[in-house]
């Protein structure tokens, strides 16, 4: 059966979306926001996250790339607290929190950001 390898977002400013990528934790040491692909520094176990510049991805299909209405992937976070840290840390570095972090019915502390080109990112955590 197939299993899903990578997620991707497009981006129209590469070293925006790497600070808010890295306000969530992924580490992009060594990458160059020069470049129309980067992906941080894989994490064993999980799928890789890789952006593409827009301009990139409308030479491919032809087609700008337009942003998810819904979140394009969540992340799971090891801790509530984590979900709360992980909110803040992208609010104190100048970006979206279009949900602040909460205890979710079903169970869960979920919070919801939006990185510059309005992918929406789910955070949540078991409570």
């Amino acid at each position: 059966m197939p299993s899903i390898d990578a997620v991707a977002v497009s981006t129209t400013d590469m070293a925006r979306s790497i600070a808010f990528y890295s306000a969530l934790g992924f580490d992009f040491t060594g990458a160059d926001p020069s470049q129309d692909h980067v992906e941080p520094k894989p994490v064993p176990g999980s799928a890789r996250l890789m952006i593409d510049s827009a301009r990139l991805l409308e030479s491919i299909s032809n087609a700008r790339p337009r942003p998810a209405s819904h979140s394009a992937f969540s992340l799971l976070c090891d801790s509530p607290g984590q979900v709360d840290a992980l909110a803040g840390a992208v609010a104190e570095a100048g970006f979206t929190v279009t949900k602040p972090p909460w205890d979710a019915f079903w169970g869960q502390r979920y919070a919801i950001v939006q990185d510059p080109d309005g992918y929406l990112v789910d955070l949540f955590a078991p409570l």
